[in-house]
């Protein structure tokens, strides 16, 4: 079936709906956007209309317009660290007033193009460069770029408060306005050329060319025109006596502003910066003497911070300033520098106190003499290298932080070249010490293990270390573990850092303000730097109980004795430089000396860095002598005026803990009960890294005692030989004992050996012990006896049968006789031993106490055979005689006996029971008139 074909009027009309549908769209789209743009401009002018109700009702409360106020500047007052001390300085104002028509059309032209290039075409309000700054301010955040006219820079520093408020600004604007129209352009920038602050307490243009050039502005050349015209912004820093260098690139870009705005010529320009700035400045002696006085180097410091915090902020607006400054401290600097510390009149020193636990600075020391105006401040000047006193800073202290080493870590001082080259690493005495503790190769200052510590830690590590400290010591290389890094430091920021250790890693910045008081009393602006930790505490009390140890007098080889103060816990480090072969040759300096002498120290209050030196490099210090100690000496001096009672001790945290190893084992172990106390050291270790192993390097192995002891008799010598196992450094002892007395005869690496002093009677002990170190064997014995030979014995004879044996208690009849072929030759024997006897014999004797004790006796009688033994007591001797027995030395017994035959004056052997000690032996002689008779 086919299609139904529409006929032309249909199709009319449905061309028609599509175009209505059409337009419908079109026009659907085309009101959501005008809706967008309605929305738009009533925001817009509902903001406008606000802006303009908040600027006004802002504008209404501005003060009014004063020209008192906007022709003189208004002096800062300082505060000291109390708050309450004003501190004298910059009181009165310097200033040569210039009229406008006496401005030189060359000065006029070099301020506008720094400062306001359109001043004469705004009506105090430059609106394109405000565009620039509010673009800036969305960017980077509001208050980053000002867009100050000089109309708006005269009212800001007369009449507003210093705070980057849209309040300040919408009243800056409105008073702007409104000064244009109350004065000529001329006036405005005449009150401009004579209210600003050059330096110090020098204000206005005028004002500045005499005092720098000697001559009245109108006679300025275009290069000291454009020297002048940069100052503003840093009046201090510009200074072209203190700061030539940057008063010279102020200066040129100023004369490029100029060029820029047509005011001067490319010509004009080049010819100007090719000129030095200080060609034409005042001759040093024809200068003004700038403000001095006891703060004069303290409060240069507070003009240049301040000038630092914001360019907004300047000293000619009234400003209340409270400082860090402690008089009483800053008087102990000045007294020392001015006292006869110093060994004579050409070696300069400077040092700065910092507050441990703040960062504020107490007092500065910058020269012995800072006055008048040819001066330096050493304490701020950084063309010194600081020496040993980096090792801390940039060797050890990382270390610890990231290396988690304990302050007993084993270093070697050993001959060592620097990795990338081959130079040698050397020591201050040349020479090199062995193992040692970290500990100890820091208050040694041992060059070699600070710089395998360097290498150890990395550059980066180190670099990132010191940066926290708020250093800069450029790129980080192996030169710089000992002292010579690629940039240098000074006295303020090495306080600054050495106090972090002693504040458990907290770091501030040293600073000299603390806070801004503006003109209205009211507002006021805190700008003491943040504290921020920059290490971890127990990395800074590791490093503090190591530096303790530099300063300890007790130690021997401790770099520092001469700072030590007694009762009062300090911790610091020395540092030392050198001269380059090329200036030993130029100077004829011996090899001994050096240009600068550091001592960095603290206490839980103050830390101290103290430099000492000759103001050129043509001086040198004398290391060999005393001189050396002269950082010391005013670090000494200083601190003991300045430290309280109740300074208190540096306290171990408890990420710190004890340990006592053995020196030198790597990985570090603990000492065993067997390490000898030289080779134990207690250190600290961060908690957790404590090792668990206990050195076995002295641990005493049991030794097996010498085998096969033997003992060969010849006469009176004897031989001894043994045995023994492969054990290396083994030795024997070889010992004597007899008659109960014990000594050593020799310590040898043989097997053998001979004594020759045997005598006959008498009992040898021989023993031999093997000896290795603290080691010692049990012994191995042999015992020799030496015996006489045996003499024959005579025949028994007893008593007749019948005849009676006295009681035991009595003494024979003395008129009773032996029988006469039995009779001794006629005469007295005396006898020697116990239990002599003889005819009419008197026996006195002696015996030695075998087992415990000696026991000694004497006795006499008529003998009788066999007579009587010699004991201690009392008894009568019968046949056989009783043993005599007593207790203690030197009893006295008797004893008589009435048997036949007499002994021939032969003592007999006898024993002492219960002496004073066991069977006591003894041995004698007998002797009568006659004849002797022989054992």
């Amino acid at each position: 079936m086919s299609e139904k074909q529409m006929s032309r009027e249909q199709r009319r009309k449905a061309m028609e709906q599509q175009k209505k549908k059409g337009k419908k769209k079109k026009t659907s789209g085309g009101g959501w956007f005008k809706r967008i743009i309605l929305a738009i401009l009533i925001v817009g002018v509902i903001g406008l209309v606000f802006g303009i109700g908040l600027f006004t009702y802002y504008a209404s409360s501005a003060p009014e317009l004063d020209e008192e106020l906007l022709r003189d500047p208004i002096s800062p007052t300082f505060l000291a660290a109390d708050g309450e001390t004003e501190i004298p300085y910059m009181t009165g104002e310097d200033r040569e007033y210039v009229n406008y028509e006496d401005i030189p059309k060359l000065m006029e032209d070099a301020i506008l193009a720094t400062e306001d290039n359109r001043f004469y075409e705004h009506p105090g309000i430059d609106i394109i460069r405000l565009g620039g700054a509010v673009i800036a301010n969305v960017t980077d955040g509001f208050g980053s770029e000002g867009a100050s006219t000089i109309t708006q820079q005269v009212i800001k520093n007369s009449f507003l408060k210093n705070e980057k408020t849209i309040k300040r600004k919408a009243q800056e604007a409105y008073l702007a306005y409104q000064l244009e129209q109350e004065y000529t352009k001329e006036e405005i920038f005449e009150m401009y050329f004579n209210k600003i602050l050059m330096s110090g307490n020098t204000y206005g243009f005028g004002t500045a060319s005499e005092n720098f050039f000697g001559k009245h502005v109108s006679e300025l050349e275009l290069h000291e025109a454009a020297m002048l015209a940069g100052m503003p912004q840093s009046p201090n820093g510009y200074n072209p006596f203190n700061n030539p260098e940057r008063a010279e690139e102020r200066r040129n870009v100023v004369l490029r502003l100029m060029e820029q705005h047509g005011k001067i010529t490319t010509e004009e320009k080049e010819a100007a910066q090719a000129i030095p700035v200080t060609e034409t400045l005042l001759p040093e002696e024809q200068r003004p003497a700038p403000p001095s006085g006891e703060y004069t180097a303290f409060m240069e410091m507070v003009e240049n911070e301040i000038e630092a915090l914001d360019e907004d902020i300047s000293l000619d607006e009234g400003l209340t300033i409270y400082t860090t400054l402690e008089p009483n401290v800053q008087k102990a600097v000045n007294e020392t520098m001015a006292s006869n510390i110093f060994f004579n009149d050409e070696v300069e020193s400077a040092l700065t106190v910092v507050d441990t636990e703040t960062g504020a600075i107490r007092a500065v020391g910058a020269a012995r003499e800072y006055s008048g105006d040819v001066r330096r401040n050493y304490a701020t000047a950084r063309d010194r290298q600081i020496g040993s006193t980096i090792k801390p800073l940039i060797d050890y202290g990382p270390a610890i932080e990231y290396l988690n080493w304990s302050t007993g870590k084993t270093l070697v001082d050993e001959p060592y070249s620097y990795e990338d080259g081959d130079q040698e690493v050397r020591n201050f005495d040349n020479d090199y010490l062995g193992e040692m503790t970290m500990r100890e190769a820091l208050y040694r200052s041992r060059n070699v293990p600070a710089v395998k510590t360097l290498n150890e830690v990395g550059p980066e590590n180190a670099k990132e270390f010191t940066q926290k400290l708020g250093l800069n010591f450029g790129n980080i290389f192996e030169s710089a573990a000992i002292g010579s890094p690629d940039e240098n430091i000074n006295t303020v920021e090495m306080a600054g850092a050495f106090a972090a250790f002693g504040n458990d890693g907290i770091f501030t910045k040293p600073h000299t303000v603390t806070k801004i008081v503006f003109r209205d009393g009211t507002t006021e602006q805190v700008v003491a730097p943040e504290s921020v930790p920059a290490m971890k505490d127990s990395t800074a009390y590791m490093v503090t109980d190591m530096l303790r140890d530099v300063v300890d007098p007790n130690i021997a080889g401790a770099s520092g004795k001469a700072a030590a103060i007694s009762g009062l816990d300090i911790a610091g480090k020395t540092g030392t430089t050198n001269f380059t072969p090329e200036e030993f040759d130029k100077y004829g300096h011996d090899s001994s000396s050096a240009p600068d002498i550091w001592f960095a120290g603290y206490s839980p209050e103050y830390s101290i860095s103290v430099w000492s030196g000759y103001p050129s490099r043509e001086g040198a210090m004398d290391t060999a002598s005393n001189e050396r100690l002269l950082s010391q000496q005013i670090f000494k001096d200083v601190m003991s005026k300045i430290s309280s009672s109740e300074a208190g001790r540096f306290q171990q945290p408890e990420s710190v803990v004890e340990a006592t190893i053995e020196v030198g084992t790597e990985p570090l172990q603990l000492a065993s009960d067997f390490t000898p106390s030289d080779q134990k050291s207690t250190e600290l270790f961060v908690r957790g890294t404590v090792p668990e192993k206990v050195s076995e390097e002295f641990v005493q192995e049991d030794l097996d005692a010498p085998g096969g002891l033997n003992a060969s008799v010849d006469g009176s010598n004897v031989d001894l030989t043994w045995t023994y196992g492969d054990v290396e450094d083994v030795q024997f002892e070889v010992a004597v004992e007899a008659d109960g007395n014990r000594s050593v005869l020799t310590t040898t690496d043989d097997k053998s050996y001979t004594y020759e002093a045997l005598e006959e009677g008498r009992a040898y002990t021989f023993s031999v012990t093997a000896v290795k170190g603290d080691q010692r064997s049990d012994p191995a014995s042999v015992i020799v006896e030496v015996t006489p030979p045996e003499e024959p014995e005579e025949p028994e004879e007893t008593p007749p049968a019948d005849e009676e044996e006295p009681p035991e208690d009595e003494a024979p009849p003395e008129d009773e006789a032996p029988p006469e072929d039995d009779a001794p030759p006629e005469g007295e024997g005396n006898g020697e031993g116990e239990g002599n006897g003889g005819n009419e014999g008197n026996g006195e004797g002696e015996g030695n106490g075998g087992n415990e004790g000696n026991g000694e006796g004497e006795g006499e009688g008529d003998g009788e055979t066999p007579p009587a033994d010699g004991g201690d007591g009392e008894g009568d001797g019968e046949t056989p005689p009783e043993d005599g027995s007593g207790d203690g030395e030197n009893s006295n017994g008797e004893a008589n006996g009435a048997s036949v035959p007499p002994a021939d004056g032969n003592g007999n052997n006898g024993n002492g029971n219960n002496g004073n000690g066991n069977n006591g032996n003894g041995n004698g002689n007998g002797n009568n008139e006659d004849e002797d008779s022989e054992e």
